[in-house]
């Protein structure tokens, strides 16, 4: 891929392919095909600036997100991808799709790359999917509503929708032009150990869970890569962002998660919760280093069908701190960063309820819960770093 710009560990690496065996044989053993439970599979990152606001820029939720550099990537690969005939569909694939806000921009920008290799009437048709818990009246909403909404530019491109955990097979073999999951992956199929030390693996001490979480990222990033080389079509790209580790090793947010952490003790202490709630609640995600990454594909550089072809690793633009730094004011600040939070984990932290999600207490408890994480920040003011990589796998081509 062209363009790399300096980050903090950038690294390419590219592996031309020669042929597909015959027969492959599946790298996933079956007992996990059948029993995979998703948990949450997408990220509200930042809700975009309304177009009437005197913030909002064509690229204001790019920034928000880290996703300026991913797209240019999605744009790369469109321009690049062997397109089907005119008589197919161009397929293109949104694996963790949430509300829709962290792909209209890049897959608008990947159909307009698309539709200047073909012809105006050539049928684009994206799929969006996520978890069947997923709100997907807000998807559809954000599809027919939105500014950025590639439907609106584009008379051939069509949308459906897919309630499927992206931990297995959730769409035809071969079939896919164009990948794309942003923000999506690092959550896991499921919380494999309880954290009792904190809300977050990355800030726990506990060496038996960190070991447990360590194993299911592994796995899952596994199934991930190798469902997607079967979906891929032949000379197919998958570009992934996803959360990385900063310098010490965790995954960002460092800030907000002590806060949460906290929160949940002080409404506790008020009793609104109990301790036993508190000790299941946990935000199973997690960051990967390079070498994580990278893991499926050794030794020989080549993993079902999939090689990786690009991955680079930067830190995302923190643009509340920005805010901040402009105008001061730390209670803005804090309600920001509690509104990210309700919008990306409360639901998570809700299921821990005695009552599930449906417990009485729920709406109290997230409504204490974003003010007390709101002071908490507000009374400490500091920026976060948000670890982000950027990767594109491709599908090798046929042999002739």
């Amino acid at each position: 891929m062209k363009g790399q710009p300096a980050t903090r560990q950038s690294s390419i690496h590219a592996t031309r392919q020669s042929s597909i065996p015959a027969t492959r044989q599946s790298s996933i053993p079956a007992a996990r095909q059948s029993s995979i439970v998703a948990t949450r599979q997408s990220s509200i990152v930042v809700r975009p600036q309304p177009m009437d606001s005197a913030t909002y820029t064509a690229s204001s939720r790019l920034q928000a997100a880290g996703l300026i550099r991913a797209q240019e990537l999605l744009e790369q690969c469109a321009a690049m991808v062997p397109l089907p005939p005119p008589a197919r569909p161009v397929t293109i694939a949104d694996y963790g799709a949430a509300n829709g806000y962290n792909s209209l921009k890049p897959i608008g920008a990947a159909i307009a790359a698309v539709r200047g290799r073909t012809r105006p009437d050539h049928a684009i048709l994206v799929t969006h999917t996520d978890v069947a818990a997923n709100d997907f009246t807000a998807l559809f909403s954000t599809l027919n509503e939105d500014q950025d909404s590639y439907l609106a530019a584009d008379g051939a491109a069509f949308a459906t929708a897919l309630g499927r955990s992206f931990y297995q097979q959730i769409l035809p073999s071969d079939s896919i032009t164009l990948g794309w999951s942003s923000w999506a992956t690092h959550w896991l199929s499921r919380l494999p150990a309880a954290i009792g030390d904190h809300i977050h693996i990355s800030h726990s001490t506990d060496e038996s869970a960190r070991r447990a979480f360590t194993r299911q990222a592994a796995e899952d990033w596994h199934d991930f890569v190798a469902f997607r080389g079967r979906e891929l079509a032949p000379g197919g790209r998958l570009v992934v962002l996803t959360l990385a580790v900063d310098d010490d090793g965790r995954a960002g947010f460092g800030p907000l998660m002590d806060a949460l952490h906290d929160g949940l003790g002080t409404l506790a202490a008020d009793g609104v919760i109990t301790a036993a709630e508190v000790t299941r609640m946990a935000i199973p995600t997690v960051g990967r280093a390079e070498e994580e990454l990278r893991a499926p594909f050794a030794p020989s550089g080549r993993f079902e069908g999939l090689s990786v072809e690009h991955l680079e690793t930067f830190d995302a633009e923190d643009r509340f701190w920005m805010r901040y730094q402009h105008d001061g004011d730390a209670e803005k600040l804090g309600a920001r960063w509690a509104g990210f939070a309700r919008a990306a984990v409360f639901p998570t932290l809700t299921t821990a309820l005695d009552g599930g999600t449906a417990d009485p207490r729920a709406t109290e408890f997230s409504a204490r819960l974003q003010a007390t994480v709101a002071a908490g920040l507000a009374r400490n003011p500091a920026p976060m770093s948000i670890p982000l990589a950027a990767v594109v796998l491709a599908k090798q081509h046929r042999p002739e």
